[in-house]
């Protein structure tokens, strides 16, 4: 992607005033009500906040799922209401990775198969696909499980399944929704340790989630309520699961 020069200094990501409005009817929702954030490349975020707050429509807008009604949106520089249909589906196969509550994994594949998926539709030699598949798979820990099917996995291999293929295209950027949600205590917290090594990487990662435990492994938590931003908290250095939250970073909403 070609940097724009008004892009905030660093920003992978970076949102001006975006609002999402859902017509139902003869009313409207609005999932996003003026939303401005920056996320600097190599960040790893925590978003959270109530059921309706808008946390998923944002997820949905920062992974080009779905597109703002308002305001500007701009991914590594470039805006992203400019870009053709075709380019975004670019955008989203190579620069954006996705990792879902339910792992979203087809159930006839294997392991290594379900992680050549994005690599398959990319048009990757099959050569290339298999090394690169076995080496995302490697990298999450599941090298001797990439014969098994899902439902020979533990809920927590499958999500570290799901992760390898969200990385196998080698993305700027990690989506997260609920990832460690339908996983127990132990597993959730693997998943999350996992995270925090590919973030060591430089991994760009956004995470949605409904437990404070998780958020605060977090480096940067982001609180919403009603389609808006009402905390931007950096926890301090040292603060463990459950600890004080943090200073609030200036900008943010009241």
């Amino acid at each position: 992607m070609t940097p724009d020069a008004d892009a905030p200094n660093g920003a992978i990501i970076a949102l001006d005033q975006v609002s999402r409005v859902y017509r139902m009817g003869e009313s409207e929702v609005r999932a996003l009500d003026g939303v401005s954030l920056a996320i600097a490349r190599g960040e790893f975020i925590a978003i959270m906040g109530p059921s309706g707050s808008g946390k998923s429509t944002l997820l949905n807008v920062l992974g080009c799922l779905d597109s703002p009604s308002a305001g500007h949106y701009r991914l590594d520089g470039e805006a992203v209401e400019r870009l053709s249909e075709d380019r975004l589906a670019e955008v989203r196969q190579r620069r954006i990775g996705f990792i879902f509550q339910t792992f979203h994994l087809v159930a006839r594949m294997t392991a290594l198969r379900n992680v050549e998926l994005p690599m398959i539709f990319a048009g990757v030699a099959p050569g290339e696909r298999r090394e690169r598949a076995e080496r995302a798979l490697n990298a999450v820990g599941l090298a001797a499980r990439k014969t098994h099917r899902p439902d020979q996995l533990s809920g927590g291999e499958r999500q570290r399944v799901a992760i390898a293929r969200a990385i196998v295209m080698e993305p700027a950027i990690l989506l997260a929704d609920e990832p460690t949600g339908n996983l127990d205590t132990a597993s959730g917290g693997e998943i999350v340790a996992l995270l925090k090594a590919l973030n060591a990487r430089g991994l760009s990662i956004v995470l949605v989630t409904h437990d404070p435990g998780v958020a605060a492994e977090a480096r940067r938590i982001v609180r919403m309520r009603d389609g808006r931003i009402v905390a931007d908290e950096r926890p301090a250095v040292g603060t463990t699961r459950g600890g004080a939250a943090g200073e609030r970073s200036p900008g943010a909403s009241p």
